[in-house]
């Protein structure tokens, strides 16, 4: 194994092990070895929420357990977010992001907001457990191109559908690019209610925010 795949699986490890000081020191060790921030971030703390996300899902792991990985992974990422590049984008655009009601795992939410913005998107975060009026309001407030909703539980997926659908009583489905994200999110159920995107992970999600915008603003 190379030493880059090497210091990711063990980014990974750290947040699985709930080990913030491993995750801070390996976190600069990457820096130190020339590893893009960007990608130990997506490649290593990330794919170490999604091992634990899994744990959560098979009950191997706990809310006690959940919270502990997420502040290595934090931890993390407090160390590489300094180095990220912001890229210059064609298009200014605001996006409103948030876990829509019923859920409060933001952990992967928080994650996406943090890439959006080094992509220069200004994000307007409602945090979680948001009442579905408050992401098309909201929207509407600040003029914004597009709406990302996230969950982790089966159980409030339907609420992505009922945005789109306000959306639509409104008359004002057009005016936003909606996308959609969270641990049982696929493409097959984006295209069922209507998303315009759906991203399976942070990197993902900012490649797909602009492709979305940039496809509204030229249209």
């Amino acid at each position: 194994m190379g030493e880059k795949q090497e210091i990711l699986q063990q980014l990974a490890q750290a947040v699985v092990e709930m080990d913030e000081e491993a995750a801070v020191t390996v976190a600069e060790q990457a820096f130190r070895v020339g590893i893009d921030p960007y990608e130990a971030i997506t490649d290593g703390l990330s794919m170490g929420m999604g091992i634990v996300n899994e744990k959560f899902e098979n009950e191997e792991y706990f809310v006690p357990e959940i919270l502990l990985c997420a502040d290595a992974m934090y931890a993390g990422l407090e160390v590489l977010r300094p180095h990220l590049k912001i890229e210059a984008a064609s298009h200014h655009a605001r996006v409103v992001i948030g876990v829509v009601e019923g859920d409060t795992h933001d952990i992967g939410k928080n994650l996406v907001k943090m890439m959006l913005e080094t992509a220069a998107l200004e994000v307007y975060d409602l945090g979680r457990n948001v009442p579905l009026h408050d992401f098309v309001d909201k929207a509407l407030e600040i003029d914004a191109r597009m709406i990302c909703l996230s969950t982790l539980m089966t159980t409030t997926m339907d609420g992505m559908k009922k945005v789109i659908d306000i959306l639509e009583e409104k008359g004002i489905r057009d005016r936003f690019a909606v996308m959609v994200g969270g641990g049982p999110i696929s493409q097959t159920f984006a295209d069922s209610i209507g998303a315009d995107g759906y991203a399976a992970n942070a990197a993902a999600a900012v490649r797909k925010a602009n492709e979305l915008i940039e496809n509204m603003v030229t249209a």
